[in-house]
């Protein structure tokens, strides 16, 4: 019979105290180092950026996830450049991305999804009657520098309000407002400057402002781009979601070709929309529901081994869209 000395006891006892404050210095650093982390790339990518636009950068908030490929930005503005009254040209709550890890640090970035909510556009002419958008850095590009590619797959952007503020006439701003709300989804870009063309040449077009420069720009930005109608999000950690023009049983069949493709299908419950499948370990979990005017809500989650996987969501999300095209 093996007794358990008092000794013994207040050894394990002690042992196991020292366990669990180390334990709790290892997670208090954890956390720590990301925080630190985020930071230090929030201070870089404002700096970087307020450089290449040429106007003054700020982020509230902006977190890097190395395990699920995403980076979220929330309260990204971007003030008027020097020579213009005080305010912001771009305010952007939330901006969140779904990168390709093996490009991130290279120049020819890409990009699974972006899924960018601009609550407001300022477009401002000062009292010399130059334009904000005009004075910025990244429109004075010289002829002969060659464009910048930038692939971005999936592209949700969330335009709410564009305000046209007009110095040249009085002291006070003739100031007037279009609730444009628009949900647009483009697909396959391949230039930054597609990119500048969406976020700058098409409120121009809305509030009537013609500026040549700009406009050879969005003529060659739009070749080789796709708008699909449709809304895209990402909903949470691991999942994205979209509803698109397509009825409920073609986006079932569809969604379950290509699953099959992409991997083995682990459940098909046609009638609620519900499939379910393996792909290379990564388990997606994909929902079908009905809306109106024969739109169908497609929401894809995927998980492996409990760690959310945007990345693999936002791929099979794309997979079924190129299906559309």
């Amino acid at each position: 019979m093996n007794l358990i000395l008092p000794a013994q006891t207040s050894r394990f006892r002690r042992c196991l105290k020292k366990f669990l404050i180390f334990l709790g210095i290892v997670v208090i650093s954890l956390v720590c180092l990301a925080l630190i982390k985020d930071q230090i790339v929030k201070l870089v990518v404002t700096r970087e950026a307020s450089k290449l636009i040429g106007a003054p950068v700020h982020i509230d908030g902006l977190s890097l996830s190395l395990l699920d490929s995403t980076i979220r930005i929330s309260g990204l503005m971007i003030a008027n450049p020097a020579g213009f009254p005080e305010g912001h040209l771009v305010f952007c709550p939330k901006m969140n991305l779904i990168y390709d890890r093996a490009t991130i640090f290279k120049k020819n970035r890409h990009f699974h999804i972006m899924d960018i909510d601009i609550k407001e556009i300022e477009l401002t002419h000062n009292r010399e009657g130059q334009l904000n958008v005009d004075a910025l850095k990244i429109m004075q590009r010289p002829k002969a520098v060659p464009p910048t590619p930038l692939q971005i797959d999936l592209l949700a952007l969330t335009i709410g309000k564009i305000i046209h503020k007009d110095y040249t006439k009085d002291t006070e701003p003739d100031v007037r407002v279009y609730d444009v709300n628009r949900h647009d989804i483009y697909r396959d870009l391949v230039l930054a400057r597609q990119l500048t063309r969406l976020l700058l040449a098409e409120p121009m077009k809305i509030v009537a402002i013609k500026r040549a420069g700009i406009y050879g720009e969005a003529q060659v930005a739009g070749e080789s781009m796709l708008r699909i109608v449709g809304q895209a999000t990402l909903v949470g950690k691991d999942s994205v979601q979209e509803t698109i023009e397509a009825g409920f049983d073609q986006m079932h069949a569809l969604s379950l070709e290509v699953l099959k493709r992409m991997g083995t299908i682990t459940k098909n419950d046609a009638p609620n929309g519900a499939i379910k499948a393996n792909i290379n370990g990564t388990m997606v979990a994909l929902k079908l529901r009905r809306k109106e005017d024969q739109a169908t809500e497609i929401t894809i989650s995927a998980r492996q081994f409990m760690f959310p996987k945007l990345d693999i969501a936002g791929g099979v999300l794309y997979q079924i869209l190129h299906e559309l095209r």
